[in-house]
């Protein structure tokens, strides 16, 4: 039998692939195809490929099908609504996502925005460094993560370690998710699940961790938003358009919720007349909430173990079907 072959069709820098593909069990060949290749270049690339491993990447539908030998196309990303499922379940190829190797990273990220709104964070940095000490800073426009009520969309990989951190602040967790944690798993998470509504009219926090789904398309609607307290903050770092951002920007406007952290939006890159990134009660990052230095060793090794596992003949892990609506 021949050994295997993974084409990995990146974006990344040539440093950051070689890291990755440093992984590869011994024997195996990957292949690396840049995302700016010619299309001609990634059908015959693929052509003879046992497994896709993509990040960054556009997997069009031509080159998709092209790989008639993969067994599953491997993503390094959590998130996989770029990819044609619907293609690939008639494909027979299972697309398997990240199996959680970017959720420390998320899960940081989301508390950092929580931590930010609520210090003043970007306002204090740019008064200090202006001169103006402390002036944005008045006793009543910061706040504290003890005591308040945190809640969780999308109890997921990434969810869950969100409800470890913010406990850790002596705030309490709720969370929402359409497939709930046993007692004995809310129990050792100290999470209690409510309904949808209930947990944005009470949440002191509301910060967002499902993927992006037709289900789950602006599932943070302009009805949840307007259940919000006056005093409450929306926190994404999951998908723009899980959240209805023309709804948001109005709430924002109006005062209808206090505050904003945002990785992600609706376009990216974010339109830089988007109205968001001019409101002082936001704070706004690039997408960047999984990327860290951290996070590519654990994103290739469960790449690579995922695959050799298929090729030994196991099921493979994390398949995106079973995560339609779980992070």
């Amino acid at each position: 039998m021949s050994s295997p072959k993974v084409v990995f069709l990146t974006g990344l820098p040539p440093e950051i692939v070689d890291v990755v593909i440093g992984h590869s069990p011994d024997g195996w060949t990957t292949e690396v195809v840049y995302a700016d290749a010619p299309l001609a270049a990634q059908t015959r690339a693929v052509s003879d490929a046992d497994f896709l491993m993509v990040y960054r990447a556009h997997l069009s539908d031509d080159v998709l099908r092209s790989a008639s030998k993969a067994r599953t196309v491997q993503t390094l990303a959590a998130g996989y609504d770029s990819m044609n499922l619907r293609l690939m379940r008639e494909l027979e190829i299972p697309c398997c996502n990240n199996g959680g190797a970017n959720s420390l990273a998320v899960a940081d990220h989301a508390v950092l925005l929580m931590l930010a709104v609520y210090k003043q964070l970007m306002a204090a940095d740019a008064s200090t460094r202006r001169g103006r000490w402390s002036q944005p800073i008045d006793g009543f426009n910061t706040f504290e993560m003890a005591g308040k009520l945190v809640g969780i969309l999308g109890l997921g990989n990434i969810g869950r370690q969100v409800a470890k951190r913010v406990q850790g602040f002596d705030a309490r967790a709720q969370y929402y998710d359409l497939f709930p944690q046993t007692p004995e798993r809310e129990r050792e998470l100290g999470v209690a699940r409510v309904g949808i509504e209930d947990l944005f009219a009470t949440s002191d926090i509301v910060t967002v961790h499902t993927p992006l789904t037709p289900d789950t398309r602006h599932i943070v609607s302009a009805d949840l938003i307007a259940m919000m307290k006056p005093t409450a903050v929306l926190i994404n770092t999951s998908r723009g358009p899980t959240v209805d951002e023309r709804a948001l920007i109005e709430a924002l406007r109006r005062g209808r919720i206090a505050a904003a952290g945002l990785d992600v939006f609706e376009k990216e890159p974010v339109d830089p007349n988007n109205p968001l990134l001019s409101m002082d009660n936001v704070v706004v990052t690039p997408h960047s909430a999984g990327t860290t230095w951290d996070t590519w060793f654990r994103r290739a090794q469960f790449a690579y173990r995922n695959m050799k596992g298929v090729w030994d003949g196991k099921p493979p892990m994390a398949v995106a079907q079973d995560y339609d609506i779980q992070s």
